[in-house]
């Protein structure tokens, strides 16, 4: 084992006190000692099964002699990021770290760009940067000296169990989420948490079950964009502390260029930054914070899931913000042979023959999830000096969702329903079955107001956006938003989050 070095870890084993029993590592051990202990132990004993083994969030490389292995953990809580320059593997949870290494030319992929219009965010494994690639979830790397080679590890699949009712379910959900959160109560390295709470039913449970003592959220004057009443009321009856942070429009504007230049890449995710004011607050009195990210592609959370989709089509994620032919309008350098599906289609080809929930969830943990969600809540969390921990993203509870039928999960006129009905065990009914909020963000109305949207105007006909955009497109959409279409903002903020990116950046 001496041959054997932990280049790198980012994230944290959960399950640390069984894996210290099995392996025979002393439990009085610092933190980061005991994670190094776990990982080389385990490389030892199972080599890259280990995997299989370690449950919570991990992004790794491990040198084995001449070999390094960069794994990253099978849905992608936390980032990793890899290029080989000059015979040298790079790697590293953060892509700002890799590109500023001077032997690295910095080149725009362009291909991404096309993808990011359609999409929203950074899709696949291809990154804004030509030869700099994302490890995608599940998946390790094996570096020789010479060559890279690729390893899927894992793939999220759906086998529904008829076997049980719904109430069996719901009790086993009950029972995994409990046995995931007394390792994190049981964690005497990390005794004070908070949490952070919405609306909704994820992280009220999340609240509920966890040793959390305070729950935090982040609230705004704007009408039927406020969740932090229901949050207030939440945390009332669950007898725990509550703290709001509201966002004024300057703070949120003021904030957008240092949330995308930490993030890495450009993210069409308005939410993103308001994530990351909520953790830039947290972090005035505490360093762990819980969040209930996995739950909706898990379970089936969102209306896309629901939706039937047509038997010739392809589902292109939960998120798409533009159509291949408005790209085509407003790139100036468009590509023909760059395909909104491209990234989707191996994927989606795998799935066949499975029901419409399975082939929608596969598809958005293996790439929404980790594209969009975990980017954001891992990079903003990390960038403020919190440590983000998501005990419902946990593989065991993966597990037990991907065998709960569909049926199970849409009742009743609900989403979710098997989840809720668990949550209902420690929650009252008006907050486990209450109707899906979201994380919604007033963007869309403060971007009308002339004291936030010149800034933005400035960047939309400005001299990099000519370099990529049709300026007549841009000032079409731009118009018709102030005019009343509200629907263009999702484009306008897309397109303004690369600007900022590529400004930033080159």
């Amino acid at each position: 084992m001496d041959s054997v070095q932990i280049k790198y870890f980012s994230g944290y084993i959960r399950n640390y006190k069984a894996l210290c029993g099995q392996l025979g590592i002393a439990d009085d051990l610092s933190r980061e000692e005991r994670e190094t202990e776990i990982l080389k132990k385990a490389y030892a004993e199972w080599g890259l099964g280990m995997m299989s083994h370690i449950y919570g969030m991990f992004a790794i490389a491990i040198q084995d002699g001449e070999k390094l292995y960069v794994i990253r953990d099978q849905v992608g809580q936390k980032q990793m990021f890899y290029a080989l320059v000059d015979g040298e593997l790079l790697c590293s949870g953060d892509i700002n770290e890799i590109v500023a290494d001077a032997r690295l030319e910095k080149r725009l992929n362009k291909r991404m760009l096309q993808h990011y219009l359609f999409y929203g965010y950074p899709i696949g494994e291809e990154t804004f940067y030509e030869g700099v690639y994302k490890l995608m979830p599940g998946h390790y790397v094996e570096f020789d000296g010479k060559n890279v080679t690729t390893h899927r590890y894992f793939k999220p699949e759906f086998n529904p169990d008829y076997s049980k009712s719904v109430d069996e379910f719901a009790s086993e959900l009950e029972t995994v989420i409990d046995e995931i959160l007394s390792e994190e109560k049981g964690d005497d390295k990390l005794p004070y948490k908070e949490s952070f709470l919405s609306g909704g039913v994820d992280s009220s449970y999340l609240l509920a079950a966890s040793d959390a003592q305070y729950a935090n959220t982040v609230g705004y004057g704007e009408e039927g964009f406020d969740e932090s009443s229901l949050a207030r009321h939440t945390a009332e009856v669950l007898g725990k502390g509550f703290r709001v942070k509201i966002i004024e429009p300057e703070e949120y504007f003021e904030r957008i260029p240092t949330v995308i230049d930490k993030m890495g890449q450009p993210l069409g995710d308005a939410s993103a930054v308001a994530f990351s004011i909520g953790c830039k607050a947290v972090r005035e009195h505490a360093e762990v914070v819980y969040s209930g990210e996995g739950i909706d592609e898990f379970f089936g959370g969102y209306n896309a899931h629901r939706r039937e989709l047509p038997d010739d089509w392809t589902y292109l994620t939960c998120s798409h913000i533009m159509s291949e032919d408005v790209v085509k309008t407003l790139m100036l350098d468009y590509d023909s042979d760059v395909k909104a599906v491209d990234p989707v289609a191996e994927l989606w080809s795998e799935v066949q023959g499975k029901d419409e929930l399975a082939k929608k969830l596969t598809i958005d943990i293996s790439l929404w999830l980790e594209g969009d969600i975990y980017l954001n809540t891992d990079r903003t969390s990390t960038a403020c000096g919190v440590e983000l921990h998501t005990p419902f993203s946990d593989l065991r509870l993966f597990n037990a969702a991907s065998r709960i039928p569909a049926e199970y999960k849409f009742m009743n006129e609900q989403n979710k329903y098997v989840f809720r009905k668990a949550a209902s065990s420690k929650l009252p009914d008006e907050v486990a079955f209450r109707k899906k909020v979201g994380f919604p963000v007033p963007v869309r109305k403060w971007l009308r107001d002339e004291r936030f949207n010149k800034p933005l105007s400035d960047k939309l006909f400005g001299e990099t956006s000519k370099k990529f955009f049709n300026q007549d497109e841009l000032r079409d959409w731009w118009t018709r938003y102030l005019d009343g279409e509200e629907f263009f903002w999702s484009r306008i903020y897309a397109v303004y989050a690369f600007l900022i990116w590529y400004d930033l950046k080159f």
